[in-house]
């Protein structure tokens, strides 16, 4: 049997790194797009050059851009993949805000460009396509009841925004030109690779330096916005499994358990023999330690334009059709971010 071979964008990110070493790890020859950096950034990767397992011919980076559709075209039809995740993206909801022209820009049409390489190559029977689809396209859902595949989308970013109209084109993609188009709708997921500009990883980070008094305040925003956390390695065994199904199809990954900002960050002092109780009301509420020690304050300069209150997903089509399923309960993803950060 030939090789397959697979074509990841967003490489270098959290999802793209654990993407590739799970591809590795099932015999894929796997190539890599990353943008062009003035500073190293692989380092989520580097690691699998020196994986005595990995066979040097097996993983390979291209430079690329999801705005240059002449780049993009260029790329896969050097590597013809078998399978194409997009995973690319600029992928902080808050920085939306602020980036709204390039948000649309790199994951709204730069998805069109991945479709059209694919179109215009005649890869339609050949290569499989992966949209990185997210919760964030539900935005305001109704009830706070769990979303799945059914449920209403109404984005509340430029970023899910930008992701709904990359979902809606896939989706058409694959009606208009039978492309095996699919959408994995993501809710929140985690890892010690996580950006540090991310919440979780921004409550790990600043615990940890508390614990050890190399820093004072954690400054966050909304504290009652609640997500649906589970951990990256599970989510891109997902990515794997709806590629496989036998045909294009959308599919929420989710854990079905939402936690708050406020509960999250108890639990990662916590790991860290860090009481945290709360008083004062507001943009003036405060955590303080067993100590009585400030340790959270509010920012409001964190708070959305928009907010997103409350996310939770319904995983049963995948758990029914892929077999797919989290194996990473909330406590053992602080864990194990907890642990990696201390090491460093």
């Amino acid at each position: 049997m030939a090789t397959k071979r697979a074509l990841i964008t967003g490489v270098t990110g959290q999802d793209g790194s654990y993407l590739a070493e799970l591809l590795l790890s099932k015999g894929y020859e796997v190539h890599g797009v990353k943008r062009r950096s003035s500073s190293f950034n692989t380092q989520r990767v580097d690691h699998i050059y020196q994986d005595s397992r990995i066979e040097e011919s097996k993983f390979h980076l291209h430079y690329g851009d999801m705005t240059d559709s002449t780049n993009l075209i260029r790329i896969v039809e050097e590597v013809q993949p078998d399978e194409i995740y997009n995973l690319a993206a600029q992928s902080h909801v808050q920085v939306s805000f602020e980036t709204a022209e390039y948000t649309s820009n790199a994951d709204g049409t730069g998805v069109v460009r991945l479709l059209e390489a694919i179109r215009l190559l005649g890869l339609e029977a050949k290569t499989k396509f992966y949209q990185a689809s997210t919760s964030e396209m539900f935005g305001l859902t109704e009830g706070n009841t769990p979303a799945n595949e059914l449920t209403r989308f109404y984005p509340r970013s430029p970023y899910g925004a930008a992701k709904l109209y990359a979902h809606w084109i896939t989706v058409n993609y694959r009606e208009a030109y039978g492309i095996f188009a699919s959408s994995g709708i993501l809710f929140n997921h985690e890892s010690p690779r996580r950006g540090e500009t991310f919440v979780t990883q921004k409550i790990v980070r600043a615990a940890v330096r508390i614990a050890a008094g190399q820093q004072k305040i954690l400054l966050l925003g909304n504290l009652d916005a609640s997500r649906d956390w589970g951990h990256a390695k599970d989510y891109v065994d997902g990515m794997w499994r709806i590629l496989q199904h036998s045909e294009g199809d959308d599919f929420v990954l989710a854990t079905g358990i939402t936690t708050t900002v406020r509960e999250f960050a108890e639990k990662v002092f916590a790991r860290l023999d860090i009481q945290i109780s709360w008083s004062g009301t507001g943009i003036d509420e405060v955590g303080k330690d067993q100590n009585g020690n400030e340790v959270i304050r509010i920012d409001p300069t964190y708070f959305r334009p928009t907010e997103v209150p409350f996310l939770l997903g319904d995983a049963s089509k995948a758990r029914k059709l892929l077999g797919w399923q989290p194996t990473y309960s909330l406590d053992a993803l602080i864990e194990e971010m907890v642990t990696s950060e201390r090491a460093k």
